[in-house]
């Protein structure tokens, strides 16, 4: 039996407890006491003493929270992971919240200082901190079961942009850059990749620094909902990516919000159960091959056992080169 045929979409084998709480970093807005990172913290019941599981960071899109996506975090954590959701004040649901008309509407008119987004970038070296610190502490349920040594980075699009950066995806100003690269992620997954707003020739430049491997998630219908680009632009990132082991997973009538669970102003999507169990499962394969070295899982994505799988709901190509 091939991988999946022991992985049911609908099943969570493991107990998953829900973690809340606001982390404090009193080296940034230090005129405010700090800055307040918000997280919530998926962790799966340990089968017995001293087990340990690999950990994956979930970054959020633009105007969204830690609770997003909980579709595919309790999923992945009921196999064995320990998933911490980040929000990122600023580019969250403040954006919004208390105010009269739609959410989308409100996101689209918000004018999004440069600093916020550079506060969310640094977010994400604060909270591999954070988590070390748990891992010191006996006395931590999820410091205890977290393999530190094996971490993996994720986000739907502003959240998939955010992983692109800490993957050393070059962060671009007036014909400058820099990296944000953190080394100690292993690997990624991109739901709906963001190709970014500089000119093609920057934006090449800027994905050529990626330097992980990364699985990129879209759908045929995953158009911005804030910008005018789609799944076209969203393919061109794995083309250039500097690390060249990059791998493509496009949804058949798959739409920007069915990788966070929730609708938008997005009309209902037919497809979406069975969108939602491809997201799981191949999430889930994908962290297994890359963070837990499943020779199983391994063989499936690059077999026949993945386009078993997918039928004609979806297509894969692997651009590893």
């Amino acid at each position: 039996m091939d991988w999946a045929s022991e992985i049911n979409p609908a099943s969570e084998p493991r107990r998953v407890t829900l973690i809340k709480g606001i982390w404090l970093d009193p080296t940034r807005n230090r005129l405010h006491g700090g800055r307040q990172v918000p997280y919530k913290i998926y962790l799966p019941d340990s089968d017995h003493p001293g087990e340990k599981f690999p950990v994956i960071l979930w970054s959020h899109g633009l105007g969204g929270s830690r609770d997003g996506a909980g579709f595919i975090s309790r999923f992945v954590a009921a196999h064995g992971y320990v998933v911490v959701h980040t929000q990122h004040i600023g580019t969250d649901t403040v954006l919004w919240d208390g105010m009269p008309g739609h959410p989308w509407d409100n996101i689209r008119k918000a004018k999004i200082p440069r600093k916020h987004v550079l506060l969310r970038y640094s977010d994400i070296p604060f909270v591999l901190k954070m988590l070390d610190e748990m891992t010191q502490n006996p006395d931590d349920p999820a410091g205890r079961v977290m393999e530190v040594s094996k971490i993996g980075m994720s986000g739907h699009s502003f959240g998939a942009l955010t992983t692109q950066i800490m993957a050393g995806q070059r962060v671009m100003k007036a014909k400058r850059s820099y990296s944000l690269f953190q080394d100690r992620f292993k690997t990624g997954i991109l739901y709906s990749p963001v190709p970014g707003r500089h000119d093609q020739k920057d934006s090449e430049f800027s994905w050529n620094g990626i330097r992980i491997p990364l699985l990129h998630m879209t759908g045929t219908d995953d158009e911005s909902p804030i910008e005018n680009f789609g799944v076209d632009r969203r393919l061109k990132i794995s083309e250039h990516a500097g690390n060249t082991d990059q791998h493509v997973v496009i949804l058949k009538g798959g739409d920007h919000m069915v990788f966070n669970g929730s609708r938008g102003q997005l009309a209902n999507n037919p497809g979406r159960a069975r969108h939602e169990d491809i997201i799981k499962v191949l999430s889930l394969a994908w962290w297994d091959a890359r963070l837990k070295n499943d020779k199983r899982a391994q063989d499936w994505w690059v077999g026949a056992g993945l386009s078993a799988f997918l039928k004609n709901d979806a297509t894969f190509e692997s651009k590893a080169r």
